[in-house]
């Protein structure tokens, strides 16, 4: 069993992350279409370049805290029991390592980029953003935290939403001049943030649909009918969350073309008219 702050933290670094992913690669594909590339972090400009690192600060420091709350506070450090793990606290050590593996990718990206002795390829950074990203589908595919019911089912769509961060950032090492590609990567991050956030609402918050409640920190529904119009719900909820972020994603290239728009991009959909009319 989760919690609405376990679940709306982690979200809030996915959704902020992915939301300036999208932004990133948006802006760099309308500027310069022809010299695009994918990239697993976007600096952040301004300020004489002091914040150019800020994303992966906030994926090192964050995934960091996170851990650090799982790790030390959560178990009240009682790692062991009679010589072995808590069992009590299987899922808090879990949890800890998946957030290790983002907060190893934030390291490592920082030495990359800061360090000349340990320079990496864009591809080699892409996966291991995609190693990160397999050790969280790990987690919630084989969680000790057994999800049944109204639960395991949000948690079944969370895991497909991490399958498609994997394929994204692993494209992204694979074909390195994507524009989807990229923005795919961006759009998929951006979707695992706002399903949390969902999550976090719907079974730990006031969301919770009728017939449903929560008893003794497990999802319960009084009967099977309720639980299926729960499950009808997180479908309806997950389209509309998908509906809403391409219309967004739509909305910001249309502004990001006008205001950054290179002329190659004019020039395509011209040739592209041309070959529509031939």
């Amino acid at each position: 069993m989760g919690s609405f702050k376990g679940h709306f933290l982690p979200g809030t670094l996915f959704l902020v992350v992915g939301v300036w992913h999208i932004w990133s690669a948006i802006v760099r594909y309308a500027s310069n279409p022809k010299a695009f590339r994918v990239r697993v972090w976007n600096p952040v400009p301004g300020f004489d370049g002091r914040i150019r690192y800020l994303e992966l600060y906030l994926i090192a420091i964050g995934a960091f805290i996170d851990m650090c709350i799982e790790l030390l506070y959560s178990t009240h450090l009682k790692f062991f029991v009679n010589g072995v793990l808590n069992p009590s606290h299987m899922n808090d050590f879990e949890h800890s390592g998946m957030l290790l593996m983002f907060f190893i990718f934030g390291v490592v990206a920082l030495l990359s980029e800061k360090s000349r002795f340990f320079s990496l390829p864009e591809g080699t950074l892409c996966l291991i953003a995609a190693t990160a990203f397999c050790a969280e589908y790990l987690l919630f595919y084989f969680h000790s935290t057994t999800h049944k019911g109204l639960e395991g089912y949000y948690h079944l769509l969370l895991v497909l939403l991490i399958g498609l961060c994997i394929l994204s950032t692993v494209a992204g090492a694979l074909l390195p001049t994507s524009f989807p590609v990229d923005l795919s990567s961006g759009i998929a991050m951006t979707l695992q943030g706002l399903w949390f956030y969902q999550t976090a609402f719907t079974l730990y918050g006031p969301m919770m649909p009728e017939g449903c409640r929560l008893k003794q920190n497990m999802v319960v529904c009084n009967s099977p009918d309720s639980e299926v119009r729960g499950e009808l719900l997180a479908n309806f909820q997950l389209f509309m969350m998908v509906f809403g972020v391409l219309v967004s994603v739509v909305g910001a290239y249309g502004f990001a073309a006008s205001k950054f728009g290179h002329s190659d991009i004019g020039g395509l959909s011209t040739i592209q008219n041309g070959l529509d009319h031939n």
